[in-house]
């Protein structure tokens, strides 16, 4: 597909370096003061669109990233705010969960930890569908909320936040786990407030002991299933691991990209109140935080698109 389009902007360059060719040749020539007037108007509009092109051109042939086609693990996790925060990372679970609904992905459970109120200390659950990684790469970080919690009796806003881990899933071509390298412990799996929800030892808990790495699952009734999901968690944690040393690496030219790297950075609010949502990596904002809550996301990653093009194509 991106082949084609460089054959088609190519084709549409080279045709309006022909016009700009002819207008040229008009102005050089004189006479007809009409001809010259049109001539110039057409000039201005031609380079232009030869901008554009030119701009578009490089964009295409930017190195693409060679994660996107990826599904991924995604993880959600209260942060400051208590019972709020959970609730509030409750709300972007769905938010996400909304999201690969419109996209036609599929969504599995993998872990979760809720809270007596319905809220979520920790969900993580896995997204497979098409560029599921280039669609949500840009959501790691810290999430931040400003409302009037359920839990307020006085009316005043507070502020909570969650934190987003968005890591794509890795083959296990890519990534060797040695069984001498791994702790498995079997558990009885706990619901909201610690009580026993199966009397089976079903929940696992792996620890990768050369990183200190710790995966856990409990969401399936059988222990098999849950060690299959830790064991998929725990390949996507150590990837993003070797991702994240490459980026160090080359820090200095992602410096200016709207992915920082940090994920303890805050990159969205959530303004009740003002019916906001303003991503501050790009100073974009929205008016419509329940629509965007409710899974609408296209256009904000749109933006986010459109402003890590643009930066990476400032700096080649």
């Amino acid at each position: 597909a991106d082949l084609e389009r460089a054959v088609r902007l190519i084709g549409k360059y080279r045709s309006i370096l022909r016009d700009i060719a002819e207008a040229e040749e008009i102005l050089r020539e004189g006479g007809d003061g009409d001809l010259e007037t049109l001539a110039r108007e057409e000039l201005k509009e031609l380079r232009e669109r030869r901008e554009h092109l030119e701009r578009d051109l490089k964009l295409l042939l930017l190195p693409k990233d060679p994660d996107d086609a990826k599904d991924i693990i995604l993880e959600v996790r209260a942060g400051t705010g208590g019972e709020e925060a959970a609730l509030f990372a409750a709300d972007l679970a769905r938010m996400y969960t909304r999201y690969a609904e419109r996209k036609g992905w599929k969504v599995e459970p993998m872990n979760s930890n809720p809270t007596e109120l319905g809220g979520f200390k920790e969900v993580v659950f896995a997204i497979s569908g098409d560029e599921v990684y280039r669609h949500l790469k840009y959501e790691s970080g810290v999430h931040r909320v400003q409302r009037v919690p359920v839990t307020e009796s006085g009316g005043r806003i507070h502020t909570s936040a969650a934190s987003v881990v968005v890591l794509p899933q890795a083959e296990e071509v890519e990534v060797e786990i040695d069984p001498e390298d791994l702790r498995i412990d079997v558990f009885r799996s706990s619901g909201p407030g610690g009580q026993s929800v199966n009397t089976a030892d079903s929940a696992v808990r792996i620890v990768h002991i050369p990183t200190g790495i710790v995966v856990q699952c409990q969401d399936e009734r059988s222990q098999l299933q849950n060690k299959r999901k830790a064991l998929q968690i725990l390949r996507a944690r150590l990837l993003d691991m070797k991702r994240q040393e490459r980026e160090r690496e080359l820090a200095e030219r992602r410096r200016s990209s709207v992915r920082t790297g940090d994920r303890s950075v805050k990159i969205r609010t959530y303004n009740f109140p003002q019916n906001r949502v303003t991503d501050h990596r790009i100073n974009f904002t929205l008016y419509r935080l329940e629509d965007v809550l409710d899974g609408d996301l296209d256009e904000l990653i749109e933006a986010l698109w459109r402003a890590d093009e643009e930066r990476l194509a400032e700096m080649a």
